[in-house]
């Protein structure tokens, strides 16, 4: 396998989680992009993602609008990062405001998220199979193989115990917290990251996070909103290791 090359081309991008099981068709929704939207035709190439990581250059054998088939030429891995990014946040009361964290971030490079329930949190239903679409969207427009594991919505205590990332971070709004997410955390390593709801964690929630070897820090001077905070998070220790 060789890393993948500057010329795949989004248009004809399209995604098969079960490849690696020997599924080579679309399912019904990228089979209707392929033949209502691109009009692709047998013998037409495509490439194909399989979301961790590996791209696939394809030959179409059939085009139907509920499922086309595809032969492999061969495949290429993504350029592996040496270092892993999660983020954990408290699903805001508007659903489009996590919806846009998850694209953006994704875009941007997000290993995990995760939504835990907090003492002020505002919402405590989620659309996983919702957000998880828009996701593998953003993966495909900034051209990744990669899709961030998507968590369903967990109690904070129960989140917080159980994390072993060697980099365990909480971003808190604190007038007596001088030290910015970019100064403590070091390249190369695990993070994990959590962010409160607009209320912010409740005082119990900080300090078990702390007594669990979470390091508090800051984002900046100015109050941001949830998933504004999680994406300059993200942005943060993406900079960071580059």
């Amino acid at each position: 396998m060789t890393c993948i090359s500057s010329t795949v081309d989004y248009v004809n991008l399209f995604y098969q989680p079960l490849i690696t099981k020997g599924v080579q068709y679309l399912d019904a929704e990228e089979s209707r992009h392929c033949y209502k939207v691109l009009r692709k035709r047998p013998g037409d190439n495509i490439t194909v993602i399989d979301g961790k990581g590996s791209f696939y250059d394809a030959i179409l054998t059939q085009v139907d609008p509920q499922q086309s088939s595809f032969t492999i030429i061969k495949n290429s891995v993504e350029e592996k990062r040496n270092f892993f990014i999660h983020v954990a946040l408290a699903p805001t009361k508007n659903p489009d405001r996590v919806e846009w964290f998850a694209e953006k971030a994704t875009e941007i490079g997000v290993d995990e998220i995760s939504f835990i329930q907090c003492d002020h949190s505002e919402r405590v239903k989620l659309k996983l199979d919702r957000i998880e679409r828009i996701a593998i969207s953003a993966m495909k427009q900034s051209m990744k193989a990669t899709l961030p594991r998507i968590n369903e919505l967990t109690d904070y205590q129960d989140f917080v115990v159980a994390r072993e990332e060697d980099h365990k971070f909480v971003a808190y709004v604190d007038s007596s917290n001088p030290d910015h997410l970019h100064a403590l955390a070091k390249p190369g390593g695990r993070y994990c990251v959590l962010i409160g709801p607009e209320g912010d964690f409740s005082r119990e929630e900080l300090q078990l996070a702390i007594d669990h070897g979470y390091k508090k820090v800051s984002l900046g001077k100015s109050r941001l909103r949830t998933e504004t905070a999680a994406l300059v998070a993200c942005h943060t220790l993406n900079v960071l290791n580059l």
